[in-house]
């Protein structure tokens, strides 16, 4: 039956108003981070981990004006998620959201950010950029107060957790109830092994405070699916230590050790420097 003018305008003005909650990987791994979250109402980057001009092309390749975020947010100050932050922010008025320790601890990048723009936010305090709900929470690693973050619109929950030395308690805790997480797989113990970084190098990655293995990540979403978690992104990758395949296939083979039907979960891994698909939760 064909539809009259005005129900294709009410069905247009339907998909219009539906609310949406988006994610979008554009850069992830050792070599530079930069993650993109959107509701009807609210768009925001967290890390700026690349060049600003990467930035601007990967949100381009999605049709997204970089003038239209409402801000990014930082989890801490290594360069490899703060590399553009200064010059971005400035190039498009834009406010940071970023803990005291982190400010303090990257001179270059807050030299550049207008006073205006920096927000400062305390980590376990939660806050809202629009109509997102952020919750940041401390994570185990080498910076100065390093954290992942929860993002909460209506009911729908998703978290960002990465540059994890070791899982916790209280980073679980702060996880469960994700439908979607953007969660560390960054080393392979065996490839970590006989990779050309230095001893030092590898003992940092393997430490308490470096980073989290494919099998601990495969664990951890193990976990979190009896919490109701649908969706799941590998990211920050080793270049070295890693391959996108050997993460996958890890966490598969653990979802599988704990019973699990690995078509439970929609598992993906991030690129490092290609975007990913935008995912819908």
């Amino acid at each position: 039956m064909k539809k009259t003018t005005k129900q294709k305008i009410e069905i247009n003005k339907g998909k219009r108003l539906k609310k949406m909650l988006n994610f979008c990987s554009l850069y992830s791994g050792s070599s530079g981070n930069s993650l993109f979250v959107e509701t009807n109402n609210t768009k925001l980057l967290i890390d700026a981990g690349v060049s600003s001009k990467k930035i601007e092309k990967a949100l381009t390749d999605l049709s997204i004006d970089p003038c239209t975020l409402d801000g990014i947010l930082v989890t801490h100050e290594h360069s490899d998620h703060v590399q553009g932050l200064g010059t971005f922010s400035k190039k498009f008025d834009l406010p940071v959201f970023v803990n005291q320790e982190t400010l303090d601890a990257m001179p270059k990048q807050r030299d550049k950010i207008a006073d205006k723009n920096i927000k400062k936010f305390k980590v376990a305090e939660k806050f809202s950029i629009g109509d997102l709900d952020i919750n940041p929470f401390s994570i185990p690693h080498d910076a100065a107060n390093p954290c992942g973050f929860t993002i909460l619109n209506e009911n729908k929950k998703i978290s960002i957790a990465t540059d994890i030395g070791h899982m916790t308690n209280d980073i679980l805790k702060n996880l469960e109830e994700s439908l979607f997480v953007m969660l560390e797989s960054n080393y392979d113990p065996e490839v970590l092994k006989c990779s050309s970084y230095p001893f030092s190098l590898k003992s940092r990655i393997a430490g308490p405070s470096g980073h989290l293995s494919n099998q601990i990540a495969g664990k951890t979403i193990s976990f979190l699916l009896k919490s109701g978690l649908k969706n799941a992104m590998l990211g920050h990758l080793s270049k070295e230590s890693n391959f996108p395949e050997l993460a996958y296939k890890t966490v598969i083979e653990e979802l599988i050790a704990n019973n699990y039907n690995e078509n439970s979960l929609a598992l993906s891994v991030a690129g490092r420097d290609t975007h990913s698909k935008l995912v819908t939760i």
